[in-house]
């Protein structure tokens, strides 16, 4: 058999002689696929500090100019799972050029748009097409990349992944600042002609994918329409909850609730419908099977946590500097700009030694480090310096970097190379769905911690205290004496008990930071023993994975 022939044959784990490679250089494959990656996942953030401007600019509240994000994330957790599925029918590179196509024009028309109604639906066309650029591409690095190299490829993804909603909120502030809200999608046009070009150029589909093209056609196209229904319904109601919930008081809103019932519903049917699927041998839109592998189950769990986290902290730390250190959003976001340096810094360093070092260890020391760094911010107090927080940012950021290539690396060990769309897609949607999750959580509990302290800081001083009363007229009595503008005593005092309720607020308010803190913290240390129910990657076994 010729040397050609044999690179033709789809990968085996019982011939890795026949193990398929590229015919362009690998890490020019690399670079090519994760520009758009990029550029998607900065499209989750920079939008966040522009909705001011974006309401202003089309006649809406800022209430409405939410759903700017809402429309998006609902569009992307839709298609992220769902993105194997499709690459079966037209192949992964088609589907890849596709959906920055598809990016590239909807960013244009939001750009575009004249009212708030059709932004929003090139938001949710945005979406569609940005929810196949992530999966597609962790597809096409493990395929691309050996499995003792899957870890150095994964880091080049994870500086996309984690740098990007980073700066996010930086380049939209300064975009914002400096030209008009505008902008912050018409960027994205350039970089969309660019990846085609590379793309189209560069990039070509493994033998299995085109076999599976092939079968498909041979079969005839029968989309899964119920399935896909079902998936819509289902992660679409889970992300307008978790993103609404909490303005709209959960469980007190008539409409949360319908959601929540029409999620639970939708999702429950998904999977009875996806096995039954997979027990008449038909293409499921979800391939649940996936779960039999101990280490993907567990790396769906540890990329959910880590999602959680990383956007969690991503949106609090922000919050904290404006405020209560009143920050503006582009200093704000600088804060945490350095923390994404740290990442670029060390997401060489662990994918180098994720081949050489067992990766569990590796997820247990990124756990570690990020929960110790965590409860460090547990000092932090309303007379923090930009310089400690930036910091405190930097020292979490040095524990993320060993969790998102080591958990991606054994997500994929043992698992067949025909199924490596399905893991990207399933891993990405934990990321998703954990990013909402966090910033949900962040969000409720900030407010719930934060009037708790109020009240119980409000019954500590006592407000129909003697003592309270006469510091109260003490102050009035300094502010007549010397504050500007006030001219009697009564407005004095009125003055004064402003200045000890904002003093409260602020109090209870910074309290409530730390106590949510504390439970991102515990939550990173829980997620510890779960490493240990992993398979370490067997040495010398050829093409794990494949």
């Amino acid at each position: 058999m010729s040397a050609a022939a044999a690179e033709s044959r789809p990968p085996s784990p019982s011939n890795p002689a026949t193990v398929w490679k590229p015919r362009r250089n690998q890490w020019v494959i690399a670079l090519t696929v994760t520009l758009a990656t990029f550029m998607e996942v900065l499209d989750t953030s920079i939008a966040n500090v522009a909705l001011p401007h974006i309401a202003g600019g089309l006649g809406a509240s800022q209430d409405e100019a939410t759903w700017v994000l809402t429309s998006y994330l609902v569009a992307n957790a839709v298609i992220l799972p769902a993105s194997a599925y499709f690459t079966t029918f037209i192949g992964r590179k088609k589907f890849y050029m596709i959906c920055v196509a598809l990016f590239g024009i909807s960013s244009a028309m939001c750009g575009l748009a004249p009212s708030l109604p059709l932004l929003i639906l090139f938001r949710v066309l945005q979406g569609v097409g940005g929810g196949g650029l992530a999966p597609s591409e962790q597809a096409i690095l493990a395929d691309t990349f050996k499995p003792e190299q899957r870890g150095q490829a994964f880091a080049l993804y994870g500086l996309a992944v984690v740098f990007a909603p980073a700066i996010g909120p930086t380049l939209g502030g300064w975009i914002t600042d400096n030209f008009d809200w505008r902008w912050i999608f018409f960027i994205n046009v350039p970089v969309a002609l660019l990846s085609l070009f590379l793309t189209s150029r560069i990039v070509e589909d493994p033998p299995h994918i085109l076999q599976e093209v092939k079968k498909t056609q041979k079969e005839g196209l029968k989309l899964d329409f119920v399935g896909f229904a079902l998936l819509a319904m289902g992660f679409g109601s889970l992300e307008f909850v978790l993103d609404k919930g909490q303005e709209d008081d959960w469980f007190g809103s008539r409409l949360i609730t319908s959601f929540v019932v029409m999620c639970v519903l939708s999702l429950v049917t998904l999977v009875a419908w996806e096995l039954y699927q997979i027990q008449r041998n038909k293409r499921p839109i979800l391939d649940l099977t996936l779960f039999k592998h101990r280490n993907f189950a567990v790396s769906f769990v540890l990329m959910g946590i880590l999602g959680t986290v990383l956007f969690g902290t991503t949106v609090l730390i922000p919050q904290f500097v404006q405020s209560l250190l009143g920050y503006t959003a582009q200093l704000a976001g600088l804060v945490i700009s350095p923390g994404g340096l740290m990442v670029m810094l060390m997401m060489p360093i662990v994918g180098f030694l994720v081949s050489r070092v067992d990766p569990r260890w590796m997820i247990v020391y990124g756990f570690s480090i990020s929960s110790a760094a965590l409860m460090t911010m547990l000092d932090l107090d309303t007379g923090a310096s930009f310089a400690h927080v930036a910091w405190l940012r930097v020292f979490q950021a040095s524990g993320l970097a060993f969790l998102f290539i080591p958990i991606n690396t054994l997500s994929y060990n043992g698992i067949p190379g025909n199924k490596n769309n399905d893991v990207s897609g399933l891993t990405n949607l934990a990321r998703n769905i954990g990013g909402s999750v966090g910033t949900a959580f962040v969000v409720t509990m900030l407010a719930r911690r934060q009037q708790f302290h109020q009240e119980r800081l409000g019954a500590a001083a006592g407000l129909g205290s003697i003592n309270l009363q006469t510091r109260v007229s003490r102050l009035g009595e300094y502010l007549v004496q010397h504050g500007p503008g006030t001219s009697s005593l009564a407005q004095g005092k009125a003055l004064a008990q402003g200045n000890l309720y904002q003093q409260l607020l602020g109090q209870s308010t910074m309290l409530g930071y730390l106590d949510v803190i504390k439970m991102l913290a515990i939550a990173m240390m829980l997620a510890i023993p779960l490493v240990f129910l992993m398979q370490r990657p067997k040495r010398g076994a050829g093409p794990v994975g494949h």
